[in-house]
């Protein structure tokens, strides 16, 4: 049985930027928070990163900073994944020589493939990559669902080993432990459902949360692997209007929000994205102090 590539949360870091460039002063601090507090992965470039905007010579240094900073810590986990196939074999390329852990690679949005399209697409980017492939499934962003049968013959490729399943459907949750065996590592893409798919085998999340509250999400999911699923219970109730809050607008727009709040950066965003609404500000920063955050 292989060991997953991280157990617990992981959090898929914003990405601290300046009018022209990405402020490293920022991201470093930030890193440094997330370590402190007890987190067991970092993933550069992710969607709440803001990858699909920053040129890709920006992306690859922020991974290139990221691994240098987290100096082995924890893994470093990079987001790699566009709908050209060329350009995520370039990125992963690219990943891989800056030293990543593991690469997370988004189903091909806007394209819509078919799922044999989805199996070349992915088999290639595991035949270029040098370091594990994390599928990423998220169909209301891409417009495609990974199918479990197509992640069944995905896991087959010694390089593919795990799955961000952020679908929101826990029946095809169930099907991936079902079809994928022992060797295939399921994370959740939703952190509203961390204690649901972690009771049902996923071996933790990829979260937005844990930028703004990494204590407690590990304690949530430390709780999880403990066994202790009633104290993890307690945990995603508690967390949840937070969770809502941090969803109120597509992410990462409030994930920036709440980071520049809490010293981390500015909250800059790349067009298309905005600054976030006055109300659904509000609300956040009152459940951010809810729990002990300062803003």
């Amino acid at each position: 049985m292989t060991n997953p590539i991280f157990t617990g949360m992981a959090t898929a870091i914003v990405t601290p930027m300046t009018e022209t460039g990405i402020d490293y002063e920022a991201l470093g601090r930030f890193l440094e928070f997330q370590l402190a507090s007890g987190i067991n992965a970092i993933v550069a470039m992710g969607t709440t990163g803001e990858n699909a905007t920053i040129e890709p010579a920006d992306q690859t240094a922020v991974i290139r900073y990221t691994v240098e900073k987290v100096a082995g810590r924890v893994p470093v986990i990079a987001g790699t994944g566009t709908n050209n196939t060329e350009h995520v074999l370039a990125n992963t390329r690219a990943a891989c020589a800056a030293g990543a852990d593991a690469v997370l690679v988004v189903t091909p949005y806007y394209n819509k493939a078919t799922q044999n399209g989805l199996i070349r697409h992915f088999t290639a980017v595991a035949d270029v990559s040098t370091v594990p492939v994390i599928l990423y499934n998220v169909p209301g962003r891409t417009g495609v669902n990974l199918l479990p049968k197509t992640v069944a013959q995905l896991a087959k490729h010694p390089n593919i080993r795990a799955i961000k399943e952020a679908s929101g459907n826990m029946t095809q949750m169930v099907e991936l432990k079902a079809l994928c065996g022992e060797d295939f590592h399921i994370y959740s893409g939703e952190d509203a459902l961390t204690v649901p798919m972690m009771a049902m085998g996923a071996a933790g999340t990829i979260s937005v949360l844990s930028n703004v509250a990494p204590r407690e999400s590990v304690a949530m999911a430390d709780a999880c692997k403990a066994g202790d699923f009633a104290a993890a219970a307690a945990w995603q109730c508690k967390l949840m209007p937070l969770i809502n809050a941090l969803f109120s607008e597509v992410n990462p727009i409030p994930a920036k929000a709440a980071v520049s709040a809490m010293g981390f950066g500015r909250e800059i965003l790349r067009l298309p994205l905005t600054p976030m609404e006055d109300d659904t500000r509000a609300n956040l920063y009152q459940r951010m102090r809810e729990l002990g955050i300062e803003v």
